[in-house]
């Protein structure tokens, strides 16, 4: 157990171990091969060691079993790290700090009243809120007392977000393993539920694990249309804003501002609809505004605003990605549609008709988001 982050488990040259009943909470890196080593020399649990992998397990050993040890090392209530394997309700008069990770397993609940802050430790990697599936999140915040998660600074890739994985389908299967965390996702079961999220601001997330792995503002996989998203704030993210792998799960009132990738990501399939999505770019260096990947599962996009002071792309679609959105605007963008690998306009409809490379898409009306008052409050 660490509160101060940093390296668990490190194995030199050839050196490796069998390890059975393992429990590590707060550290950034929970396995290192130093030199290279094969992963096969390290068996934890019956499995090859994997470095993507906290392990934040319940503990067979905890401090109480050597009372017979004079120490006052502890960690304070006010440290949030390790495992949820109950229901846990935090409470909005304390000053939450986030120093590792911080996993729902399945059959726990982590419920975050109004006004809640929880504060990140500029970690990284290290630093994240997962919610595994079969576990459940309730995020109580309101219009005047949103919760809010948030680095010191708020600087992108600061730490890595939130997660959330459910049973969902998903064009990758059953029990997929997802690019962060080796978290298992995927199922039957599109009306799952993983909990409920109202009025949750969240800023400074995206770190980035490799070239082909970040983490993001909100990483949804193959949740479940029976969760409630509703009210939800992402702001200076260093990857993508909110990221769907599958599911169904839908959303309205949706505030993504100055997230580094894309604002909105989807790939494998996913089919939910987001209502009141308002996008704003005012930082150059952004990838889009929209990215669709892989298979068209044509997800719902009703009263869309993306706004760019940057010139850039406004919506991609990969693959044979696409979608279906009604009432558009996009207002600044130098691109507003790029089928990225030649994929057929058709499967991308606005306001009734094929998609279309020339039109400017001034033709809606604007998301108003003057009442949005708690887009950014508390930061």
């Amino acid at each position: 157990m660490s509160s101060v982050g940093g390296t668990a488990l490190q194995f030199k040259k050839e050196s490796g171990g069998t390890i059975t009943g393992l429990s590590l909470t707060g550290y950034d890196v929970s396995i290192d091969m130093k030199d290279g080593g094969s992963l096969t020399n390290v068996i934890i649990d019956g499995e090859v060691a994997n470095p993507l992998l906290s392990y934040t397990n319940t503990p067979n050993v905890t401090a109480s079993d050597f009372t017979w040890v004079n120490s006052n090392v502890s960690i304070p209530t006010s440290v949030l790290q390790g495992a949820v394997n109950d229901t846990v309700t935090l409470d909005a008069s304390v000053n939450y700090q986030l120093n590792s990770s911080y996993i729902v397993q399945s059959g726990g609940e982590l419920i975050i009243p109004a006004g809640t802050k929880i504060e990140a430790r500029d970690g990284g990697t290290g630093v994240y809120i997962a919610v595994l599936k079969g576990g459940k999140i309730d995020i109580q915040g309101t219009a005047d007392n949103p919760v809010v998660f948030s680095s010191s600074e708020g600087n992108p890739g600061d730490w890595g977000g939130l997660t959330i994985c459910g049973d969902a389908t998903t064009s990758a299967g059953v029990n997929a393993e997802a690019e962060v965390g080796g978290f298992i996702y995927g199922g039957t079961n599109d009306a799952d539920s993983s909990g409920s999220i109202t009025y949750l601001v969240i800023k400074g997330t995206g770190a980035q694990i490799n070239a082909d792995s970040q983490y993001n503002g909100i990483s949804f996989y193959a949740v479940g249309s029976g969760t409630t998203l509703e009210n939800i704030s992402v702001i200076d993210g260093a990857d993508d804003g909110v990221e769907f792998f599958g599911g169904t799960v839908s959303a309205s009132n949706i505030y993504l501002e100055n997230n580094e990738d894309d604002s909105v990501d989807w790939t494998e399939g996913w089919n939910g609809t987001l209502t009141d999505t308002y996008i704003s770019h005012t930082i150059a260096g952004f990838s889009t505004a929209f990215e669709g990947d892989k298979d068209n599962g044509n997800p719902k996009f009703v009263n869309l605003t993306a706004i760019s002071s940057q010139g850039g792309t406004a919506l991609q679609f990969k693959k044979t990605s696409g979608g279906t959105i009604t009432n558009i605007w996009l207002e600044g963008y130098d691109k507003n549609i790029d089928m990225k690998d030649d994929g057929p306009l058709t499967n991308v409809i606005i306001d009734g008709v094929a998609a279309s490379t020339s039109a400017d898409y001034k033709t809606g009306t604007k998301v108003d988001v003057s009442a949005w008052s708690w887009k950014n409050a508390g930061l």
